[in-house]
Order: structure tokens, then sequence, then C-alpha cells
């Protein structure tokens, strides 16, 4: 008998159709849950006094996730998580890196259509994320979506208009779902260690630019010259590659050696950043940008600010950016 806890955040899964567009509604979606009990299984569902579209995702509701896990970690054998779309990548992510030697199954999920719409995809996500969640072997944060399961600090919303509105372009999926479940074990990371929660600290500044062709990356150089975030992300081309510009050399190189965590990432969904492939990847490096890998934003994101909210020093997030921590790196 496996026993679940729901931990219910919003999102379009449990809205309804009001005068002002589609809206969350309180008391919906634990209601509809039982339509899907089965035996083996039974859960508890919590449901957040302030239900948010997940565009509205703050750390402040990170915490509260992280901590509501860790204070029922030992009284279930498996948690899902009802999230929004929007932002469902990030919350997964921070999860992965905050849920630290997890030995148990998270899943997150959702859906693009509310429960409400005759076509809504929520029954089947949160049925297979049910179903996810009881699985022992199962140590990992994942997404589940469109009847696949994928890592959650590897997945990324790639679709808005349809049902598969998930993928993780650079590993591959933890299982699949047709008339049976194919569950691919080999992928599944295998927890060990006593478990421990760092709860994401909010005075963490973390920023990102994107570059662009033109004068994007020497305004991008003399803003972290001038207000030095704790931790930034440049989006560069191709293989990690920018443009030789002094003002970007020069501002990665002034926050760097004050002390800020400068990721690059590559700005294509599938590849990775790879210092020394050509020359233009070169001076980044040199000015003190640390490579992403093939990382995600959201798995980016996610890992500076755990790290950060460890209280670790500059130089050891920077080497944890070169460690595969949660399955969230191709190393070769």
């Amino acid at each position: 008998m496996s026993k679940l806890l729901i931990l219910y955040t919003g999102g379009t899964i449990g809205m309804d159709y009001t005068p002002q567009g589609l809206a969350p509604v309180a008391g919906y979606l634990p209601r509809q849950l039982e339509r899907l009990a089965r035996d083996g299984v039974s859960w508890d569902v919590v449901e957040y006094p302030q239900l948010i579209d997940s565009s509205a995702i703050t750390i402040g509701h990170w915490r509260q996730l992280v901590a509501d896990i860790a204070a029922a970690y030992e009284r279930y054998d498996g948690f899902v998580v009802i999230h929004g779309t929007d932002t469902m990548a990030y919350t997964a992510s921070v999860l992965a890196f905050a849920l630290q030697n997890l030995q148990k199954p998270v899943i997150v999920t959702g859906s693009q259509l509310p429960l409400v719409h005759p076509r809504s995809d929520g029954w089947s996500n949160v049925g297979v994320a049910i179903e996810a969640a009881c699985q022992p072997e199962l140590h990992e944060v994942a997404i589940a979506f469109d009847n696949v399961l994928l890592r959650g600090c590897r997945a990324r919303k790639v679709d808005a208009t349809s049902f598969a509105g998930f993928d993780s372009p650079n590993a591959a999926p933890l299982a699949r779902f047709g008339i049976e479940a194919h569950w691919y074990r080999s992928q599944w990371r295998r927890g060990s260690g006593e478990f421990r929660a760092v709860l994401p600290q909010e005075e963490h500044d973390i920023r990102s630019g994107f570059l662009l062709p033109g004068g994007m990356a020497a305004a991008f150089g003399r803003w972290l010259a001038a207000e030095v975030p704790h931790g930034a992300l440049l989006f560069s081309y191709g293989n990690g590659n920018t443009p030789e510009e002094p003002a970007l050399l020069d501002g990665i190189l002034a926050a760097s050696t004050a002390g800020c965590v400068v990721v690059n990432l590559t700005q294509c969904p599938r590849g990775a950043v790879e210092v020394g492939a050509y020359a233009a990847s070169q001076p980044l490096a040199q000015a003190g940008a640390v490579s992403g890998g093939d990382m995600t934003p959201e798995a980016a994101q996610a890992k500076l600010l755990v790290l950060l909210s460890q209280g670790l020093s500059t130089a050891e997030i920077r080497a944890a950016f070169g460690r595969d921590l949660v399955g969230e790196i191709t190393l070769d």
C-alpha cells in the first residue's frame, strides 16, 4: 500500500471559467481527485490557501514546497506536486537541488486544459503522476506530462499549444506510458545518504542576459560591472560563443572578481557550451565565466539558487558547476 501526499499550488488544471477568464477555484481539484481512487494507494491532499497562476511563482513559494515535503518526508512513500505549466520546470529543478539525497519519488504535474474542459489532459497527467509516485525505486524529482516521465532538472516547457508541453532535449525520459507503462529504470538515479532539505533564500540576486546581435554584449558587461549580482546567467550563441567585446569581458572579469558567479549557457535547446570548441568561446572562460554545459536555464538558475542558499564560497559554487549533482548535466 502506497501513501502519497499531494500538494496543490494552483495552475490551469484546477481552474474554472469566470467572467475575468480562467482562474483557480478553491476546493475544486481535491474533490475531483476522488475520481482517481484506486486499490493499493491512498493520499492526503494539501491545497494551498492562495492558489496561483504559476507565472506568479516566487522563491517564497519554493521555500514552502521544500519545507512541506521535508516535514512530511518520513510519513509518505511519495509526493505529487500539482502546478501550473508556465514555471513547472523551474519548480521541478529547484526541488531536485533542494531535496538532497532524495530516496522517494517527487512528481510534478499539471495540464494544458483545466479539468472542467471536456478534453482536459489533466486526468491522464495526474493519473500518471500518481502511478510514478508509487515507484519506490524512483529517487527523483520528475515531471509527468503527456504520458512521458522526464527528469525534473532536465525538463523544459517547449509548447504552449499542444498536450506535449514538455521535453528534456538533452536527456532520455524516465518512463513512457501507453496501454502499458514502460519504466526506463536504467536511467533512474539511486539516492543514498541522509535526506536533507535546503530552503532557498530570497535575498540572493540572480539575473540573466540573452545576447542579441548588436550592442547587447557590451550592455550586459557594463551592467554586470555596475551592479554585481550574486549570480548571472549569460545566454550565448551556439557552443558558448560571444563577440570579443571588451566591455563584456571586462564586466564579467569585474563581477567575477567581486564574487559574482557568471554562468555561460547556450541559447540552443539542444547541445552544450563547449569551451575550446571555438576560439570565440575561450575569452569568456578566461574572464571568469563558468560553463553551464548542457544545463537548461531552469536547472542553472535552480542550481545557483540552492548553492548560494547553502552559504558556499564563490570558489565552491564555481567548482560545483563542473559536477553533476542531480543528473542536470552531461559529463564526458
